[in-house]
């Protein structure tokens, strides 16, 4: 089965169990309606049966009533009061007696006698008397703490109270770096649909504006097509190798429309990944001591995810240890250091201004020697155009072999999202000087430049192994084809 039918071809599926489900269900409400029918006949009938039983009945009964009138209703009312109307109306004396003790009860509530103003007066003064009479305990207590304090600052025997602890601003911003226990982790699906967001949003209304403003499918149709994929960051190359493939299949199908070919471009783009079914993401674990060096320019987030990754897997129970050999800019090493602090792992470091590769020796032979699982080893933010940075790069991968001689077992290039095709033109430098076996792929949540992925995967022959999906300590995973495939498309078809 190919990427694109493990993506979208359940969709299809669903949808036919859907309309079999909703025709079994209109089938079983017309036929309980077929039995309830002669049920509500024989009903019919009964009730037709008793009315024309019961109307000759009523009838006679309605004969046999006296046509005499009634008199009592047609005699005057009298002016004076039988016994009946007595006991069902009885004096109004009494109730004017109640009326009048109601309001004078009502008078008394409103003007308490003078006995009682009296005995509230006695008793808010009782309580302005204990309210004074704390208050002057307290001074006496205060004036008694103060001479015992003079006492004993004169007998040289007075320690001053210690201040309680504050949590420094450090810890603070630590531990709300840190996911809370009471929060629900994001699965994988989660993360990748929430930062892939804005790509998705900015594909798919580019693609819908498009396929609706075109009536037919001509040549205007694909050059048009062609430019709204390499607004979407995909790549020349994937644009304009997408719009011949296109041509030929509206041809082949004899496609009119353009929404008749909104399933061909879905699919050509997941071939366009699919790539022969080799993906190579999976990172090059060891089952002793693995050696992961990153490279990238400055400023793509190369050191943030270097913590990231050594406190995701120190997590999974892995010894992690890293190595601070971005000795060429200011505050590298303090930055690598703060994040050994904030995930608890050990970091080596030189001296100031040391030579990068002397660092990197000693950080591997500190790892082996203390059986560390997996070393991470930042190293200096260079521009690929910088030919002496570059060459210190061949020269810590050979100080590496050194010590192991199959190491580093992962050169991973940090890439940012953001940048879209810049970030293509530096994987293509960084290439032809490093053996890559992997990319980066940081701040994918904040760009809509997404689509850089597929344009890496056509014209390079390295993975993305890795990617970053937000600024949480957590928000870093292994790179799955599927999820971003889906993450990407979904919505779109």
């Amino acid at each position: 089965m190919g990427l694109f039918d493990r993506l979208f071809g359940n969709k299809k599926e669903k949808k036919l169990q859907e309309s079999e489900a909703g025709a079994a269900q209109q089938e079983k409400a017309v036929f309980e309606q077929s039995e309830e029918q002669p049920v509500q006949q024989t009903v019919t009938d009964e009730a037709k049966d008793i009315l024309e039983t019961s109307a000759p009945a009523a009838d006679a009964q309605m004969e046999s009533v006296s046509d005499e009138p009634l008199q009592e209703e047609l005699e005057p009312q009298t002016t004076f009061q039988t016994q009946e109307q007595e006991e069902a109306f009885p004096s109004q004396q009494p109730a004017d007696d109640s009326l009048f003790k109601e309001e004078a009860a009502s008078a008394e509530a409103e003007n308490p006698p003078a006995q009682e103003l009296l005995n509230e007066a006695a008793g808010g003064d009782s309580a302005a008397d204990t309210a004074n009479q704390a208050a002057a305990d307290f001074m006496a207590k205060y004036y008694a703490q103060k001479e015992a304090i003079e006492a004993a600052i004169a007998d040289g025997t007075y320690v001053k109270p210690q201040a309680p602890e504050k949590a420094s601003s450090d810890e603070t911003a630590v531990q709300a770096d840190l996911p809370s226990a009471s929060e629900q982790p994001e699965t994988k699906e989660e993360k990748y649909n929430r930062s892939l967001k804005k790509t998705r949003t900015g594909f798919s209304a580019r693609l819908n504006a498009f396929l609706a403003n075109f009536r037919r499918v001509d040549e205007d149709f694909f050059e048009e097509l062609e430019e709204v994929l390499i607004l979407s960051d995909v790549g020349v190359n994937v644009a304009s190798t997408l719009s011949e493939e296109l041509r030929y299949e509206a041809k082949l199908e004899n496609a009119k429309k353009p929404e008749d070919l909104r399933r061909v471009i879905i699919e050509k783009l997941v071939d366009i990944y699919e790539k022969d079914d080799v993906y190579n993401e999976k990172l090059n674990f060891q089952d002793d001591l693995t050696v992961m060096l990153f490279v990238g320019v400055n400023g793509v987030g190369k050191t943030t995810s270097i913590g990231k990754l050594a406190y995701r897997y120190k997590q999974e129970g892995k010894k992690v240890m890293m190595v601070a050999a971005d000795t060429f800019r200011a505050g590298a090493v303090a930055q690598l250091v703060e994040w050994g602090r904030r995930v608890d792992v050990p970091v080596v470091t030189g001296a100031e201004k040391a030579d990068p590769a002397s660092v990197v020796f000693d950080g591997v032979e500190r790892a082996v020697a203390e059986d560390v699982d997996l070393l991470l080893i930042d190293t200096a933010g260079r521009l690929q155009n910088k030919d002496n940075l570059m060459a210190e790069l061949e020269k810590i991968g050979r100080i590496i072999k050194r010590v192991l001689p199959d190491a580093p077992h992962e050169t991973l290039l940090a890439l940012d999202a953001s940048t879209g095709q810049n970030a293509l033109s530096q994987a293509k430098e960084f290439s032809k000087i490093l053996p890559l076996t992997g990319l980066i792929l940081t701040k994918i949540d904040g760009t809509a430049k997404g689509g850089v992925v597929l344009a890496i995967r056509q014209e390079l022959d390295i993975p993305v192994k890795l990617l970053g999906f937000g600024e949480k300590i957590d928000d870093i995973g292994e790179f799955n084809s599927e999820d971003f495939m889906r993450g990407l498309l979904e919505g779109v078809f």
